[in-house]
């Protein structure tokens, strides 16, 4: 039984430490996958944020559809390859868990749970992918990380 025991624990540390370094990863590549695409549909598309300004929550619905659509255009653009490096992850991950809120209220509330009908499925999914990336970083195999241990190993 202590060798079974000894054998779990073993295999737990291993994991562990595996989970520090690639864990947070595998969400950052595939939110990163998901904005980035969602933010070159806009930067090629046409700005269709005047179509549904009226859904956005207060103060969205405030700002000119212009400056919103170049907001989540840059947002989405910019926090996917944040996500990738790991660079100002809790940051943009924030931002895009706002951009998600307000897409989830104007675009995919009314339509139900089910992702074939534009509902709210996939929104709820990065809103609880980008949680463990918000309370605990992107990892160690992040520019974030690198530059912190960095920064206390010289002081």
């Amino acid at each position: 039984m202590n060798s079974i025991i000894h054998l779990y624990h073993g295999l737990t540390a291993r994991l562990n430490h595996a989970g520090s370094h690639v864990g947070m990863l595998g969400l950052r590549l595939l939110l990163a996958w998901e904005f980035g695409e969602a933010g070159i549909e806009k930067f090629n598309g046409d700005n269709w944020f005047a179509d549904i300004q009226d859904t956005f929550p207060f103060p969205f619905s405030l700002v000119p559809t212009e400056i919103s659509w170049s907001l989540a255009t840059w947002t989405e653009l910019i926090g996917a390859v944040a996500l990738v490096i790991g660079l100002g992850t809790r940051f943009f991950s924030l931002s895009l868990i706002i951009l998600t809120i307000v897409a989830w209220a104007s675009v995919h509330a009314g339509n139900g749970y089910n992702v074939c009908d534009n509902g709210y499925k996939l929104p709820l999914m990065y809103l609880v992918m980008f949680v463990p990336l918000l309370l605990s970083g992107p990892g160690k195999l992040s520019l974030d990380h690198y530059w912190l241990a960095r920064r206390f190993m010289a002081h």
